[in-house]
């Protein structure tokens, strides 16, 4: 039984998961939107929503947390400059997960995740 065990593995190591995910987060900063499968989709989606969090509180501190996770100076000021303020009234639920294809390949269901406007 899966008791307290929350989130998915993705078939990778801890470190590669935590850098996986790191980048998709910068990724989804910068670029507001993209497309992967569901379930890194769904991962990725609680990650972002506490990075949001962060850029909300908006103190040095919180700054100092997110650059553990965004190493790109330039994202991590769009984060605190541009995303956070947008969602300032907001209590959470800053993303949105579309399904939207069967990939070719290996018939993995796709999604996009992208910022709700």
């Amino acid at each position: 039984m899966r008791h307290l065990n929350k989130g998915r593995k993705l078939n990778r190591t801890p470190s590669h998961r935590k850098a996986l995910f790191a980048n998709m987060a910068t990724s989804l900063f910068k670029h507001e939107r993209i497309e992967t499968t569901d379930a890194k989709a769904k991962e990725l989606r609680g990650v972002a929503e506490k990075l949001i969090q962060l850029g909300k509180r908006g103190d040095l501190h919180a700054r100092r947390q997110a650059y553990q996770t965004i190493r790109d100076r330039v994202i991590l000021k769009k984060l605190f400059e541009d995303i956070a303020p947008r969602y300032q009234e907001r209590q959470g639920g800053y993303t949105r997960v579309l399904k939207t294809r069967i990939r070719k390949g290996d018939a993995a269901p796709m999604a996009l995740i992208e910022l709700v406007s």
